[in-house]
């Protein structure tokens, strides 16, 4: 059996000197994979900017083991009729594109960066990653965020309602719960993440006060990536999820939880989410992900039909695909893993997600993205915040540098995942890292 760790070139043909990737057998980030990103070189590197690129250098790129291709650049030197969509500062006129575009692009870049006689063209295009600046992936048009892991929703229930019958609330194992977020504090995964302020009052204490939060968390979910928008008035069902949604990948939905708690009830989350919400640089196609295709953990309740994705339901072409994905989830804090939540655990899917977000008749735009919400497993190592892993703050976690119930300054957050990829070959996820820093 070959070694894993063993450096094997890209299909180099013998004797052929033209430079060219090295990657390791089984690397995550292979061909199989592609996901893609947007990136600027250092000025005084980039001699010739993508014809696309905007006016600070930004462009499309793909990820191939650790480089990163100019997508854009690519396209335009070998003639692709796809150039105009790659050979620009931001992947939304690609997502705007549709599923047959979006199927075309990931063939032709497959091509690319694996049929020896592209290599002349392409090997100058390829960019280690530590030479590289990335950027927010794609304009973000709206934000909406779920609540969609029973094991993270029960926990809530037994921490803040211990005496109710059931620690589920009574509508949620017939809708996927969720609230608007705020499309313009996303940011791109190693952006650095200042603690918010706001009001804040505990149960014992007379009034609230005001400053910095003391019990700042993080939420490990998973981000989709709306590509095709949808006509106002109009629902989306579960069987056209992949005509609209493009790709996934991590999103760490920093949470305050005194300002959450003070000021939830009765609209919901407000200033205690929306100060930051991070997302990988990286968007990894769904179509890179057939072979993570997983049911979802047996219905419990009856569905009204337009969320029913039982056997035997009809939701349009492709309801019947298995809804889940299975997702292996990493948290580590300053280094040291706390929690592997596993996606697979879901209970409700980002097919029931988008149909219910649509169903009043909400339209999608181009670049709407909407998060998972909190992944937690049944095990207490596989919860997916501080929240849960400390029991609101009741049992400290060990870390190298100190106990820990909720975030210090100076703490950082980094969420991995990988995905099975054809063959046993795993599919890796882009990581989403966040470290806080102080407020002004």
């Amino acid at each position: 059996m070959p070694d894993p760790h063993e450096q094997t070139p890209l299909d180099r043909p013998e004797g052929d000197p033209t430079p060219w990737p090295d990657l390791a057998e089984g690397d995550p980030f292979g061909p199989h994979n592609l996901p893609y990103g947007v990136f600027s070189l250092p000025a005084s590197t980039d001699a010739s900017p993508s014809p696309g690129a905007s006016s600070d250098g930004r462009r499309v790129g793909v990820r191939l083991g650790g480089y990163v291709l100019d997508a854009g650049a690519v396209a335009t030197a070998l003639g692709s009729p796809y150039a105009s969509l790659l050979a620009r500062p931001t992947l939304n006129p690609l997502l705007a594109a549709g599923r047959t575009a979006w199927s075309d692009v990931r063939r032709a870049l497959t091509a690319w960066v694996t049929v020896p006689s592209y290599r002349e063209t392409v090997a100058p295009l390829l960019h280690p990653l530590s030479e590289v600046t990335l950027h927010l992936p794609f304009e973000v048009a709206d934000y909406v965020d779920f609540y969609a892991s029973e094991h993270h929703a029960r926990n809530v229930g037994r921490m803040f309602r211990p005496d109710a019958e059931d620690s589920l609330t009574p509508n949620w194992k017939h809708l996927p719960i969720g609230y608007h977020g705020r499309s313009g504090t996303v940011v791109v995964s190693g952006t650095e993440v200042v603690r918010p302020q706001g009001q804040r009052k505990a149960p014992t204490d007379p009034a609230p006060v005001f400053g910095p939060s003391v019990k700042l968390d993080i939420e490990a979910e998973v981000g989709f990536v709306v590509g095709v928008p949808s006509a106002q008035g109009t629902a989306v069902p579960l069987g056209d999820f992949r005509e609209h949604v493009f790709g996934l990948c991590l999103l760490n939905d920093w949470s305050a939880r005194d300002l959450q708690a003070w000021e939830y009830v009765p609209l919901g989350p407000f200033l205690g989410k929306s100060f930051a919400t991070s997302v990988a640089a990286w968007i990894t196609p769904l179509d890179a992900l057939d072979a993570a295709r997983t049911a979802p953990p047996e219905r419990t309740h009856p569905l009204l039909p337009y969320l029913d994705d039982s056997p035997g339901a009809s939701n349009g072409p492709g309801g019947q695909e298995p809804g889940g994905y299975d997702l292996h989830i990493s948290v580590a804090v300053n280094g040291r893993t706390v929690s592997e939540p596993p996606f697979a655990t879901m209970y409700w899917t980002a097919a029931q997600q988008l149909a219910h977000l649509t169903v009043n008749g909400a339209s999608l735009r181009t670049g709407d993205l909407y998060g998972s919400g909190t992944v937690s497993g049944p095990r207490p190592e596989q919860r997916g915040s501080l929240l849960e892993l400390t029991w609101n703050g009741r049992d400290a976690l060990e870390l190298p540098d100190g106990p820990r119930t909720f975030l210090r300054d100076g703490d950082e957050v980094v969420l991995t995942a990988w995905a099975p990829g054809p063959d046993g070959v795993r599919v890796g996820l882009g990581e989403v890292r966040g470290r806080i820093v102080a407020g002004g």
